[in-house]
């Protein structure tokens, strides 16, 4: 049933990252409403401060929380208690990938190196976030590192914006984490226009990969 969540962000391959950095939950769970009315299913909310434990039981009552920036034991234990159906790190931890198993819930590591995504890939991680992509070579990047591990599942993010997101699937990603470019500066109705034109885009692009 875990392998599920995983399926699901690979099928939609677009992945929003949320954030909150005011101690208010609440704009935070306004954007993730707007994001799943858009077509999300799965939605990574920041744990940045103790108020993100709030959006997580609030967004997990109608969408698929991944608890992200995990770096404890404690964060992940907390957050899966209020609802997050997965979690992941900017780094890759064997003490996160033991709660993952223990508590079978699956577990998204990072990874900044091809070594790291390696040795993520290796630990039988089965989507592995690169993190920072842009800062580290953006698409090029991604292609160097899947020339050489095509079986690498990784999920590129890190200042990426909404109109290259085709352009990473197509260099091979699994999926392309959004974070701030998807929703900053805009309101809820345009937040889910956002959301349909991106999944239209990305489901022409597969239907149009498919035909090749």
């Amino acid at each position: 049933m875990s392998e599920n969540f995983i399926k699901m962000i690979g099928e939609d391959k677009i992945y929003p990252i949320l954030r909150c950095r005011d101690n208010n939950p609440k704009k935070m769970i306004e954007v993730a409403k707007a994001l799943v009315d858009g077509g999300i299913r799965v939605l990574e909310l920041n744990i940045e401060n103790p108020a993100v434990y709030e959006a997580i039981q609030e967004v997990s009552q109608f969408a698929h929380v991944c608890a992200g920036g995990i770096i404890t034991s404690t964060q992940a234990d907390v957050a899966l208690e209020c609802g997050a159906k997965l979690f992941s790190s900017p780094i890759f931890q064997m003490n996160l990938i033991k709660i993952s198993k223990n508590k079978r819930v699956p577990f998204i590591a990072g990874a900044t190196t091809a070594n790291e995504a390696y040795s993520a890939w290796k630990s039988r991680i089965p989507l592995t976030k690169l993190f920072p992509a842009h800062a580290m070579g953006g698409v090029q990047y991604i292609e160097d590192i899947l020339r050489q591990m095509p079986f690498l599942n990784l999920m590129p993010m890190g200042n990426i914006k909404l109109n290259e997101v085709v352009t990473y699937i197509r260099a091979g990603a699994v999926a392309v984490g959004v974070g701030r470019d998807f929703y900053q500066g805009f309101e809820t109705r345009e937040i889910t226009q956002r959301t349909k034109d991106i999944l239209r885009e990305i489901r022409n692009f597969n239907q149009w990969n498919n035909k090749k």
